[in-house]
């Protein structure tokens, strides 16, 4: 029906092109159109000023020759004011983004380590967008925003990251176990230390309590028993304390004893064998 009347209709966000003759006459702007189709004029087509997308997966290789996926993500345009060279100069202007991303991408991923690519997206983002900017503004497209989405290594290649990954947790926390059997060592070495100088601190305090003990009966003894002399004293504390050895001994069931002569005369000779050492010692020391 808008032909019959010469009216044409270009919706919101596009424009048509224009021609007379199949001649370029003029860019038609949204809204409703003349178009004397009787004198030559026709719509040669529509042009989207609207934001596009264009998701390219480029297959290339790093520097130390592991092959990855990269997924670049183009957000483009038409211009408005250059729409006849975006209608007229390009037949195929997805294919020419492509091959552009293509050119920049494997010129500029092969120069990285693939840990260096992943830091670096944004860097290869801005390479690729500044040249398809320079690129494409000659035909009419300005680029929006330019995105590496994804660096995506082979199969057997991310297998073997995550090994050396789990790995180095792995030693890590080798270390770290060995450290603390380290710490628990040392303060239970410290603790056996400790431990055995208040031992040590024990057993002399007991023999001094029990040399002085033996001292004030000795002293005791004499004084209350006249007639009575220091060796006296001390044959019957080695009976009593011999004594009381062997109730010791024999009282408990899982004891390990050396056996000694145990008879009277036998206390005779311990106790000789006691003085003789003490005047031994005495003799030396003069």
């Amino acid at each position: 029906m808008g032909n019959l009347l010469c009216c044409v209709q270009v919706d919101q966000s596009t424009v048509a092109i224009k021609e007379r003759f199949g001649k370029y006459d003029e860019v038609l702007d949204p809204g409703c159109h003349f178009l004397p189709w009787c004198l030559g004029s026709n719509i040669a087509g529509h042009l989207s000023l609207r934001v596009q997308q264009l998701d390219v997966k480029c297959e290339t290789k790093t520097k130390d020759n592991v092959f990855v996926n990269v997924v670049a993500s183009i957000q483009y345009r038409a211009l408005s004011e250059k729409a006849s060279d975006a209608f007229y100069k390009l037949s195929n202007t997805k294919g020419q983004i492509q091959a552009y991303v293509f050119d920049v991408i494997r010129a500029s991923v092969p120069r990285l380590n693939l840990d260096d690519a992943f830091e670096q997206k944004n860097d290869i983002a801005k390479a690729v967008e500044d040249e398809l900017e320079k690129a494409m503004s000659t035909y009419g497209y300005e680029i929006v925003q330019t995105l590496i989405v994804d660096i995506e290594p082979d199969e057997h290649v991310k297998r073997a990251m995550n090994e050396i990954n789990a790995a180095a947790r792995l030693r890590v926390a080798a270390t770290e176990k060995a450290e603390a059997e380290k710490i628990l060592q040392i303060k239970r070495a410290e603790g056996e230390a400790e431990s055995k100088y208040l031992a040590g601190l024990g057993i002399a305090r007991q023999r001094q309590a029990i040399v002085e003990g033996l001292r004030d009966s000795v002293l005791g003894f004499s004084e209350n028993v006249p007639g009575t002399t220091a060796k006296d004293v001390m044959d019957m504390v080695l009976v009593t304390q011999y004594f009381d050895t062997m109730k010791e001994i024999g009282a408990a069931s899982k004891s390990s004893a050396v056996f000694i002569p145990h008879g009277p005369g036998a206390i005779r000779d311990v106790a000789s064998q006691i003085r003789e050492g003490l005047l031994q010692a005495d003799a030396a020391s003069k």
